[in-house]
């Protein structure tokens, strides 16, 4: 196996779980400006959209396609076509994660137009999927044939409504005092 494949396939991956985490903090951020008075409001969002462009085009998609080309590479040089049962779990995962990341591009567009009514509190459930996801293809590859798929999905159901309530939680929390002090 080469290495150094290995290592720029898990640096995208880093960058580009980075991108997708941070993007949609910054959606989040575009729609609470949403009620802010003007000129507040007209300077928040021209300053989240020069930042979402940047973030989008300059890391977030780069990584995207640096992750398929080396992940490929590393596929192909150690599996050829015999692909293992927990790479084609994995391989799946990552799929949805490109899902998600089209949906973010979406939701981008939307911003980019002033056309996106998205709450704060639906962004920030959204914004969660991508950790379901991380928490999913790192223990696969960390466990690999050892995985028991049984206690893996009770474990993701575990940990997806441990976040729901962590949510829920913050939301009465900022409701209480907006402020955020």
């Amino acid at each position: 196996m080469n290495l150094y494949v290995l290592a720029l396939h898990i640096i995208f991956v880093v960058t580009w779980f980075a991108g997708l985490f941070y993007i949609v903090r910054l959606f989040i951020y575009h729609a609470e400006a949403e009620k802010k008075p003007e000129p507040e409001r007209s300077i928040l969002q021209k300053q989240y959209k020069l930042m979402e462009r940047r973030l989008w085009y300059g890391i977030t998609w780069p990584s995207l396609f640096g992750t398929y080309i080396f992940g490929g590479w590393v596929l192909y040089e150690n599996y050829g076509l015999n692909i293992p049962a927990w790479l084609l779990l994995k391989l799946a995962f990552v799929f949805g994660l490109t899902l998600y990341h089209m949906q973010c591009h979406v939701m981008y567009s939307k911003f980019r137009k002033d056309i996106a009514k998205y709450s704060p509190f639906k962004l920030r459930m959204w914004n969660e999927v991508a950790t379901l996801f991380l928490v999913s293809i790192v223990f696969i590859v960390v466990k690999k044939d050892t995985l028991s798929y049984v206690w893996a999905l009770l474990g993701l159901i575990l940990f997806s409504a441990t976040i729901y309530l962590a949510i829920r939680i913050y939301r009465r929390g900022r409701e209480k005092n907006p402020s955020g002090e």
